[in-house]
C-alpha cells in the first residue's frame, strides 16, 4: 500500500477514533480531584469511564469512578468516618438534595463541576470487578493491617429531579 493509500485510510480512521477517545478522557477528568484525594490518603485507585444511573437526578449520565483500597488497624467506623471528615477538610462540600444512602456509608460530595458519590466498604462485601482486584492486589499491608475499600461514582454536577415523581427523566 502506497503512502497516499495509507493516508487516506489515516484520514478515514483517526476523526472516527478520537471523539471515542476524548468521551472518555472527558468523563473520567471529572473524576481527577476524587482520584488525587484517595491518592493523597495514601490508597492505590483505578479511574475508568463509566455511564451511570445517577438517581438523584434520574437520569443515565457519562461519567466516571474510582476504585481504591487502602489498609488500617482502624474498626471500619472510625475508619469511614474519619474518611468523610478527610473530604471535607479537603473543600469538598455536599451536594445539594443529596440523596445519597448514609446507612450504606454512602455520601454524595461535589467539587468543580462533579457530583461524587463516595462509598466505603470492606472485602467482605466486594464488587469483584477488575479495577477491584488490581488496587486490593496492590496495597502493602504490614501486621495488624486489613483492607478497605473506596469506590467513587463521578457525574457532572446537576440539580436534583423533582422529588415525588418517581419518573426518570430524559438525559
Amino acid at each position: 500500500m502506497g503512502p497516499i493509500r495509507i493516508s487516506i485510510l489515516f484520514a478515514l480512521v483517526v476523526p472516527i477514533a478520537v471523539p471515542h477517545f476524548a468521551a472518555a478522557q472527558a468523563s473520567t477528568d471529572l473524576c481527577l480531584q476524587a482520584e488525587r484525594f484517595v491518592r493523597g490518603v495514601g490508597m492505590v485507585a483505578i479511574t475508568e469511564p463509566d455511564t451511570i444511573d445517577d438517581w438523584r437526578t434520574r437520569a443515565m449520565v457519562p461519567g466516571c469512578r474510582v476504585t481504591a483500597a487502602g489498609a488500617t488497624r482502624r474498626p471500619d467506623a472510625v475508619e469511614a468516618r474519619e474518611f468523610y471528615e478527610r473530604i471535607r477538610e479537603a473543600g469538598w462540600v455536599r451536594t445539594p438534595e443529596p440523596r445519597d444512602a448514609p446507612n450504606e456509608a454512602s455520601l454524595r460530595f461535589r467539587r468543580d463541576g462533579a457530583d461524587c458519590l463516595f462509598n466505603y466498604y470492606t472485602p467482605t462485601s466486594p464488587l469483584n470487578t477488575d479495577a477491584e482486584m488490581d488496587v486490593t492486589d496492590a496495597v502493602f499491608m504490614t501486621v495488624g493491617e486489613r483492607l478497605f475499600n473506596i469506590l467513587v461514582m463521578c457525574t457532572p454536577a446537576a440539580p436534583a429531579a423533582p422529588r415525588g415523581t418517581g419518573i426518570r427523566l430524559p438525559s
